[in-house]
């Protein structure tokens, strides 16, 4: 049982040769030969206008020049850019590893994770804790 299975390829100028493998109306070879790849423009030239590199402009360049243009008082630039506050409260993130936290301790204001760094915020003095709270932003509640 033969099956009749045809190949359809489009050549650049929008027709389409169809070769059928039990007719064998074209050949291999003349396939190959007809071939024209589409994705390549025709037209395109490359152009090497001058051997100048291009100069780059850093953000503080960007940001005097955006300053000095009349810009709308509701317009986005780099210095401009805002959002509006989130709905969402904020993350807590455990002062010791990092990791996202579920608890808080009551004596020291410390997050923390797991048991394991319970322990270890309780056995901490009371100068490391200022430091991690200092780090935080947050108040200082003891001493």
């Amino acid at each position: 049982m033969a099956e009749n299975i045809g190949l359809v390829i489009q050549v650049q100028s929008g027709t389409s040769l169809i070769a059928n493998n039990a007719t064998n109306d074209i050949s291999v070879d003349e396939i190959k030969e007809e071939i024209k790849f589409i994705f390549k423009d025709c037209k395109f030239q490359h152009s090497k206008a001058s051997n100048k590199k291009k100069a780059y402009r850093s953000l503080k360049q960007i940001i005097s020049q955006e300053k000095s243009l009349p810009w709308p008082s509701n317009a986005v630039t780099y210095s401009s850019i805002s959002a509006p506050p989130s709905f969402l409260p904020a993350k807590k993130y455990s002062d010791i590893s990092g990791l996202t936290a579920k608890y808080t301790d009551p004596q020291t204001k410390l997050y923390y994770a797991m048991a394991e760094e319970f322990a270890t915020v309780r056995n901490l003095p009371s100068d490391i804790i200022a430091g991690y709270l200092s780090l935080r932003g947050a108040n200082n509640p003891i001493g």
